[in-house]
C-alpha cells in the first residue's frame, strides 16, 4: 500500500465523490437488517434470523468509513444511522396500531414482520449504537498503532471487539427473562461467530474498496489528536 496521504494536504473543500454513497448503503443496510431478522432460516443446520448476513455490511462500511475518512466523520454517520432506524422503527410501529381497512387482509403478515417488541427495538439501536462506536474507536487507534499498515488487522480486530460488545448488549437486553439463560449465551455466541466469519470473509473485497476510495478521495485520515467523544458531533 502507498504512503499516507495527509489529509490536510489532499482533502477537498467541494466534498468527496463516494462518502453520501457509502452513507446511503451503511444505513440502508442497518434498516434492513432489523426488518429480514424477523424471518428466521435453517442453514447447514444452524438456525439463524436472516439480518445475520446484512448486519455485518453496515460494519464493513463502517470500517471504510473511519478507514478512509475518519474517526469524526464515522461517528456522525453512525448517529445518522441510529436516528434513521429510530425512526424506522416507530413508522412501522404507529403503522401496525392503525386499524387495517376491513377489505385489507394482511395485517397478521404485516404484523409478524415489522411489528417487533418495543424491548427488542430498544435492545436493538443500543446495542448498535455501542457496538458501532467500539468497532470505529479500536479500528481508528489500531491505524495509528500500526501506521496505516496491515489494514486487515484492523478490519477483523474492530469487528471482534465491536460485535462482542453488540452481542452481549443486545441479547440480554432483548431476551433474557424471556429466554433460558443458556438459550441467551448459545444464540450470542454463535450470531457472534458468524458475524465475525463474514467480516473475515470480506476482508479482500474491503481492501479493494478501502484502497479505491483513498485513491480516488485523495484522503487517508490518522486519528492521532482526534476527541473520541461520542457525543462530539463536529468534524475538526
Amino acid at each position: 500500500m502507498s504512503d499516507p496521504v495527509d489529509p490536510s494536504k489532499h482533502e477537498k473543500p467541494s466534498g468527496f465523490r463516494y462518502f453520501d454513497l457509502i452513507v446511503g448503503i451503511f444505513v440502508t443496510s442497518l434498516i434492513t437488517s432489523n426488518i429480514v431478522s424477523a424471518k428466521v432460516a435453517l442453514v447447514g443446520g444452524v438456525t439463524m434470523g436472516c439480518g445475520i448476513f446484512v448486519f455485518p455490511v453496515s460494519y464493513i462500511f463502517g470500517d471504510v468509513l473511519t478507514e478512509v475518512y475518519g474517526y469524526a466523520r464515522s461517528r456522525r454517520v453512525i448517529w445518522i444511522g441510529f436516528l434513521s432506524a429510530a425512526l424506522a422503527s416507530l413508522v412501522f410501529w404507529l403503522a401496525d396500531l392503525m386499524p387495517p381497512a376491513p377489505t385489507w387482509h394482511g395485517q397478521a403478515a404485516f404484523h409478524s414482520v415489522l411489528g417487533q417488541l418495543p424491548r427488542v427495538v430498544a435492545a436493538s439501536l443500543v446495542a448498535y449504537v455501542i457496538g458501532e462506536f467500539v468497532n470505529s474507536f479500536v479500528l481508528a487507534r489500531l491505524k495509528v498503532l500500526t501506521q496505516g499498515r496491515h489494514l486487515w488487522v484492523r478490519t477483523i480486530g474492530s469487528t471482534i471487539f465491536g460485535q462482542l460488545v453488540d452481542s452481549l448488549v443486545f441479547y440480554p437486553l432483548a431476551f433474557l427473562g424471556e429466554w433460558p439463560l443458556s438459550l441467551v449465551l448459545s444464540v450470542a455466541f454463535h450470531n457472534y461467530l458468524v458475524k465475525c466469519a463474514v467480516e473475515t470473509c470480506f476482508t479482500p473485497l474491503t481492501y479493494l474498496v478501502v484502497n479505491h476510495i483513498k485513491k480516488t478521495e485523495q484522503i487517508d485520515v490518522f486519528d492521532r489528536d482526534t476527541d473520541f467523544s461520542p457525543l462530539k458531533l463536529r468534524v475538526d
